[in-house]
């Protein structure tokens, strides 16, 4: 057995006919000074399991107790490539032995509601796609393009055609875990949604009990896979008239307190954020497209931002479905450049209505591979990076006292540009700076990257470090490109330009 790695105890035992949801089946591992608890389920057939995922090397002792009594030990060591769950490092993402972890997402809602051959179709897909982490439902959606039957539900029915949770369906499981783990075996992380509006079944009605009974099900059997991400909700907000805050908080605390390896966990908005300050919450996982704002939120929770809904490269009759494929690669740039990360969507008209952010298939749009270039970018950096304040942001939040002594240290246009901006009320101060915006980044001193947008610029002059020196490039964004501009640049270095749009500017500190 492996570190990070998943092993599964597994006894017979009755076979249960009513209800099998919540069992007394319990265990405990340790080794050395750690000691990790966790449930166990009921698999069906008279077949009782649990999981459990070892952080860290060594001889695991378990003791199983409740409706099976049991104990025995198993080894676990660290083998090269194991990097185990992914875990929020400040503002950024690493694994839990260390390596950094850019996330570069997409997003197929449906996928488990599928029939077999268009989810290996899809499989097939991810594995040849820049993507390495898959925003996913748990439940079938109602939606537009979206209207399909899955092939099996979460949970038996009652004569009366009501769910009854307490008896979840084993085939269901059996097969959402085989589709996670074939996931999961490519390098993807799953970032699995446990909630979600559009729902003709019931689901999205299910009363508390219903909910928190589900999810203890659910907890006992994901948990102990590395590469789970808990999304409470996709657009939580839009149950609001179902499930009030209240509820949503105490799903996310039962969530937070029934995972024994505490994976990443949020909330999905359609227009009122979730509150990202919360102790549960590790990330910020938000629906917007006010990507001037990222480094503001960075700043604000001390958390990495996701931007997992920027609208999608498609042409569907619908605001949020129909950005260009161009649109859609600056998005990921925008952010990248923001010191956050972006999510991909595609959502081409199709007489099958087979959608890529639905259902999955095959991908027809321009963007992926123009991301694969930027991920390739991003993780040949020295580290993640952090937004930088240039230009007007870096004015933003300065107000009152300072702003005061700002304008009676400065002189000449500055001073009356200061004063104008102490004028503006925040209203319409933060929109204006906001329009001015600089997308740009920096890794310490290691390395700088501004993207230029719209900008068409000549040149530019680059204010890198007087002391140490630089290889500054230019990249087309849209062409996959990367020419050196030069080599051994410090100080205040101006460099010449093509003077067109898509070009992101990278200057990476060299050993002399």
């Amino acid at each position: 057995m492996r570190q990070y790695e998943p092993f599964e105890l597994s006894f017979p035992g009755p076979r249960l006919t009513d209800q099998w949801a919540l069992i007394d089946l319990r265990a405990e591992f340790s080794c050395g000074d750690t000691v990790t608890s966790a449930n166990g389920f009921y698999d069906g057939g008279g077949r009782y399991v649990v999981r459990f995922l070892p952080e860290r090397a060594g001889m695991w002792r378990w003791r199983v107790s409740g409706c099976i009594e049991a104990e025995g030990e198993e080894m676990c060591g660290s083998p090269a490539g194991q990097h185990g769950p992914v875990r929020a490092a400040g503002t950024h993402f690493e694994h839990a032995d260390g390596t950094v972890f850019m996330p570069f997402g997409t997003t197929v809602y449906a996928l488990a509601s599928q029939e077999d051959a268009l989810v290996e179709q899809t499989l097939e897909t991810l594995k040849a796609a820049p993507f390495n982490k898959v925003r996913m439902c748990v439940f079938p959606k109602d939606y537009d393009y979206n209207k399909n039957d899955p092939p099996c539900y979460a949970f038996e029915r009652r004569a009366d055609g009501t769910w009854d949770t307490g008896r979840p369906n084993i085939a269901f499981w059996r097969r959402l875990e085989s589709i996670l783990d074939r996931i999961g075996a490519m390098g993807i992380q799953v970032d699995l949604i446990l909630f979600h509006p559009y729902d003709r079944w019931g689901f999205a009605k299910m009363p508390r009990e219903d909910d928190l009974r589900y999810l203890d099900y659910l907890l006992c059997r994901l948990a102990a896979k590395p590469y789970i991400w808990w999304s409470l909700a996709n657009e939580y907000d839009l149950t609001l008239d179902r499930k009030t805050l209240a509820d949503w908080e105490e799903i996310e605390g039962f969530a937070a307190e029934h995972d024994p390896y505490h994976h990443l966990l949020s909330n999905h908005n359609c227009m009122r954020f979730w509150d990202f300050s919360r102790p549960n919450v590790t990330h910020a996982c938000i629906q917007t497209k006010a990507l001037a704002e990222i480094p503001r939120w960075i700043k604000t929770w001390g958390k990495p931002v996701i931007i997992d809904e920027c609208c999608y490269e498609g042409n569907l009759p619908h605001f949020w479905g129909s950005i260009s494929g161009p649109e859609m690669v600056k998005r990921f740039w925008r952010c990248c450049a923001s010191g956050g990360y972006c999510t991909h969507g595609e959502t081409f008209l199709s007489a099958d209505d087979v959608l890529w952010w639905a259902k999955g298939g095959r991908l027809k749009g321009e963007s992926p591979k123009r991301i694969a270039f930027l991920r390739e970018i991003m993780e040949s950096l020295p580290g993640p990076l952090e937004p930088m304040a240039v230009g007007l942001q870096a004015l933003g939040d300065v107000s009152g006292a300072e702003m005061d002594r700002m304008i009676e240290g400065a002189q000449g246009w500055m001073k009356t540009f200061l004063t104008s901006l102490s004028m503006m009320n925040e209203r319409d101060r933060r929109p204006h700076i906001a329009g001015e915006h600089v997308w740009a980044a920096h890794c310490g001193e290691d390395a700088y990257l501004w993207f230029n947008d719209l900008q068409c610029y000549g040149e530019m002059t680059l204010d890198l470090p007087e002391d140490r020196r630089y290889r500054v490039e230019v990249a087309d964004v849209w062409a996959m490109t990367r020419e050196t501009l030069c080599e051994g640049a410090s100080g205040k270095t101006v460099i010449r330009l093509p003077g067109r749009e898509n070009l992101a500017v990278l200057a990476v500190s060299v050993k002399e």
